[in-house]
């Protein structure tokens, strides 16, 4: 199974947004851009949400039917390890093996031995084709990569080899994933990742790095946009000689994660993949679930009360729903409207402070975030909410169309 050179991870939290996704690459499959969808969701929106990888495997089914999508789309057991991979099993052709928290736990002896005498060869000067420095690559830097990273590819590999007991080699997509920790990968960590991940024998079509700068969930790129972009290249010359070094898989791309409304870094990414005439998977999971908010809210009446009554919990429940996120929100409680505010606003004052337009005055990215993580709520309204996302589904998957087509595709692939 060979994921295409273009593929968005596409959540939807709430399994009723699957058609109006597709839709969005329906169109820009009409402007010329093939881009493969993957429905991810990972164990913890499962459990908060109480559903299971098979209604994330019947909405993507259903959704392909309706619309007769006739090119290769994908379910994503997202950010799986050991202890919770068997329930995606079945339903999942795409695996995000999360290995980040083992990063940093040592290997056996022999193991950093054997990676060090499969790799001794690149000591002295390194020089990888699209990158214009030389890197000078010492014993002890090789030992040091190997101490940190080598443990974390078995896991994977560990993972990998459990999962290809049941599904077969032919029958899935593996992305290795080490975004989740505190320091990017540099260029020659990279490489040498890439040795050890070709070397365990997993066939990784996507790795996901640890990049410069802040990702916070559904808001734009902070940081030195200099030095991603510096970086994202040379990651993509790193995949591109690796694959020729260590054999590894042809089509094999780097996946950006919390990828979801990163503007900034759009214009970058889209000159550096026509440069490198690479490939790319970005996740975009949780703003479907806000542009469901923001399309409740414009339909107004009870749409609009509901939209506001999530924000007032939410509000109300900071510390509870922020905990588990800590680490990738950035929210100035001074900044939030108080719950009493909000409900004095319409529909265009809820939806233009929540939509991320930044060009508008009323847009409030700490709004913005709170209600990212605030799904919780909505979950815990059961039939309330999913009841008015089928009554008002028309303005909902309006809205859930455009921002991935026209906030994310385009500015990638066609401006």
């Amino acid at each position: 199974m060979q994921i295409g050179k273009y593929s968005f991870g596409v959540g939807d939290r709430f399994g009723h947004q699957g058609k109006a996704q597709l839709a969005a690459f329906i169109e820009a499959k009409k402007l010329g851009v093939d881009i493969s969808p993957v429905w991810n969701k990972s164990y913890r929106e499962h459990s908060t949400i109480h559903t299971n990888p098979q209604d994330t495997r019947m909405e993507a089914d259903e959704a392909v039917k309706t619309l007769n999508w006739d090119a290769p789309y994908y379910v994503d057991a997202d950010h799986i390890n050991m202890n919770n991979v068997d329930g995606f099993i079945a339903y999942s052709d795409f695996f995000t093996l999360d290995v980040a928290d083992y990063i940093g736990k040592k290997a056996e002896d022999d193991t950093i031995q054997s990676f060090y005498k499969n790799n001794e060869k690149y000591l002295g000067s390194l020089s990888i084709p699209g990158i214009d420095e030389t890197f000078e690559i010492t014993q002890d830097q090789l030992m040091g990569i190997g101490v940190k990273y080598l443990f974390a590819v078995q896991e994977a590999g560990r993972i990998y080899r459990h999962i290809l007991e049941t599904k077969g080699k032919d029958n899935m997509v593996i992305e290795v994933s080490m975004d989740e920790t505190d320091e990017p990968q540099t260029p020659v960590e990279m490489f040498f990742i890439l040795s050890a991940i070709a070397a365990e024998g997993i066939p990784a079509q996507t790795v996901a790095p640890k990049f410069t700068g802040r990702f916070n969930k559904g808001v734009d790129y902070v940081g030195n946009l200099e030095q991603f972009t510096k970086e994202f290249e040379q990651d993509l010359a790193v995949v591109s000689f690796a694959v020729k070094e260590f054999g590894m898989q042809e089509n094999l791309k780097l996946s950006v994660h919390s990828g979801s409304d990163k503007f900034s870094i759009y214009k970058p990414i889209r000159k550096a993949l026509r440069k490198f005439d690479a490939g790319l998977h970005l996740k975009t999971a949780g703003t479907t679930w806000l542009e469901e908010l923001i399309g409740l809210a414009m339909a107004g009446g009870e749409g609009l009360e509901l939209a506001k009554d999530v924000y007032r919990v939410a509000y109300d429940r900071f510390d509870e729903l922020c905990k588990p996120y800590a680490t990738v929100i950035d929210i100035d409680v001074e900044k939030l409207p108080a719950p009493s505010v909000v409900d004095e606003w319409d529909g265009d004052m809820y939806s233009e402070s929540l939509r991320h337009d930044q060009s508008n005055p009323r847009y409030n990215l700490h709004f913005r975030q709170l209600l990212h993580v605030g799904y919780k709520v909505a979950a815990e309204k059961g039939d309330e909410y999913l009841g008015a996302l089928k009554k008002f589904s028309d303005i909902v998957a309006k809205n859930v169309t455009e921002n991935i087509l026209d906030r994310h595709v385009k500015p990638l692939f066609l401006d």
